[in-house]
């Protein structure tokens, strides 16, 4: 059809990515000092390289926070892709901000060509120089590929062509399952039987990818062996301890903030954004910051940015924050508050204490707490009461035995939740019914709005763009970086109080802010509304 004037580029072989990383690494692999960081590093790198050579099948790679598993994995996926002939590396990851981080890494040292970010956020243009990066991103046809747990399972369950186009890509792949911890919890049994299908049938190979490994082996039940590729695990946790972990039981926000206030770097996450707001408005001033999704994507990185820049200087620096810090956000603070929640998450947030390993394990601390009026989401009750009792059983929640222990009761206690929609029964005895499947395989299932604050000049060209031209991917993707989510209870304060208006006919829940009074520089959209307020005409 294009007579011989094919436009995409499908990067470089196998090989040549292999030397590229070989050349970068060649001087860490020299170092045998294992009672250094850099040292054991490089010996958990070093097994990953040696262990690429084996037949296709399920991995682990269970790696301390600091242990360097990004590179890890890459060294083990790409000797493992030269060794079996395979055409691509697939990562998949939870959150978007991890996916940036890592394609950052990957682009420096494989080069722009051959690596692929496809999110919500990433934007590709129609020009001649991204032509072929834009119709690689909508069928995978580069050697490196960056993505999220939405994109890839809701692809491989999905009947729409835009979603299947690029399912045959992850035929001969190493997928790389980047904090395998976060599988979603509702659909667990249909996504671990459909990575079980791509490894018997499709010449794939997966390695689950986490410093807190979740309890799989029931859930592969024709897999026989899984790999750890992590050497002497049990002793690079010991190693890489940088916290001691201390329950100070329920306190009060007031109480909290006056906490915090004593601390010179301290990071408090809690569970909800309207919470993160009212502690943060207890405690603003110089040093102090707040990070949350009530904050739109670029917003969050100018935030991001100075708290770095505070925290390298040694300036005094409180985050007040959501989960959204947890992964794939490098910061490093003397001291951490993370109100309850899962086991995974409380040691995914002491990742971000003494992460250097700066400080002595005993000063870096990690306070576990609730608050006296918490209200618990319904979506995280399960985790906080099967993590409230693993915890009277073990001393140290970070211990190997403590995290296997949590997942294999929670995924007991979640039973038949596992397939909540039933997913299963639907590929049974020869039925294939793709159709409803995917119109019931929804990973984010409530339903949110999409709220444009046209606070910066770019905004206000995207927004006119879209009004006057309509939509395009590469706009509705640009104007991403400025939109907000937000459910449908607090969208209903906001539309009932005249606050918001739709864009545009042609686009559903799409809504842009009119009263700008109602986002603050300080902490995003303000959550604090009055159930009472209305507009009078």
């Amino acid at each position: 059809m294009k007579n011989g004037l094919v436009e995409r580029q499908s990067g470089q072989s196998m090989n040549i990515l292999l030397k590229k990383l070989e050349n970068r690494i060649l001087d860490w692999l020299k170092n045998n000092d294992i009672d250094t960081v850099n040292g054991r590093r490089t010996e958990i790198l070093r097994n990953c390289i040696e262990e690429g050579k084996r037949n296709r099948g399920i991995f682990r790679l269970t790696v301390p926070t600091g242990g360097g598993k990004t590179i890890a994995s890459l060294a083990f996926a790409l000797n493992h892709a030269v060794k079996h002939h395979m055409d691509r590396i697939i990562y998949v990851v939870p959150y978007i901000s991890v996916i940036e981080q890592n394609a950052e890494v990957f682009r420096e040292i494989l080069g722009n060509e051959n690596v692929l970010e496809n999110h919500s956020n990433v934007d590709y243009e129609d020009s001649e120089e991204l032509r072929p990066m834009q119709l690689a991103s909508e069928n995978w046809d580069k050697p490196i590929v960056v993505t999220t747990n939405v994109q890839f399972f809701e692809s491989l369950f999905s009947n729409k062509s835009s979603k299947c186009r690029k399912i045959h890509n992850i035929a001969n792949s190493v997928i790389i399952l980047d904090e395998a911890q976060m599988l979603p919890m509702d659909y667990l049994i249909p996504c671990t039987a459909m990575l079980q299908e791509l490894v018997q049938n499709y010449k794939t190979s997966i390695v689950l990818c986490t410093a807190t490994q979740p309890s799989l082996d029931n859930f592969f039940g024709q897999i026989e062996n899984f790999v750890e590729l992590c050497p002497r695990m049990e002793e690079q946790f010991e190693f890489f301890r940088r916290v001691t972990y201390q329950n100070i039981g329920n306190i009060s926000k007031e109480n909290m903030a006056e906490r915090l206030k004593k601390e010179q770097r301290a990071l408090c996450i809690v569970n909800t954004r309207k919470r993160a707001q009212e502690l943060y408005q207890l405690l603003k001033s110089e040093g102090v910051y707040h990070l949350s999704t009530t904050m739109y994507p670029k917003h969050r990185k100018k935030v991001l940015a100075n708290v770095k820049e505070r925290l390298d200087n040694k300036d005094r620096c409180i985050l007040i924050a959501t989960s959204l810090v947890e992964a794939g956000v490098d910061l490093d603070f003397l001291s951490v508050y993370r109100q309850i929640a899962g086991i995974d998450s409380l040691i995914q947030a002491a990742g971000r204490c003494n992460r250097n390993g700066n400080e002595s394990t005993e000063e870096s601390k990690v306070y576990i707490y609730d608050f006296e009026d918490s209200k618990v989401i319904p979506s995280q009750q399960k985790k906080i009461d099967v993590t409230k009792s693993v915890v009277q059983d073990y001393e140290d929640i970070s211990d190997l035995e403590c995290i296997t222990d949590y997942f294999k009761r929670l995924y007991k206690f979640h039973g038949r939740n596992l397939d909540k929609k039933g997913i299963m029964k639907e590929f049974y005895r020869g039925k294939y019914n793709f159709a409803k499947v995917a119109k019931e395989f929804q990973l984010i299932e409530q339903e949110t709005k999409t709220i444009f604050i046209c606070k910066e000049p770019e905004a206000k060209e995207i927004l006119d763009e879209i009004k006057t031209k309509g939509t395009s991917k590469e706009r509705m993707r640009k104007a991403g970086q400025y939109c907000v989510q937000i459910y449908g209870d607090f969208f209903g304060k906001l539309n009932g109080a005249g606050m918001l208006q739709l864009v545009s006919e042609d686009i559903q829940d799409f809504y842009e802010l009119v009263s700008m009074d109602q986002y603050s520089e300080d902490y995003g959209l303000d959550y604090a509304m009055d159930n009472g307020i209305a507009i009078f005409v």
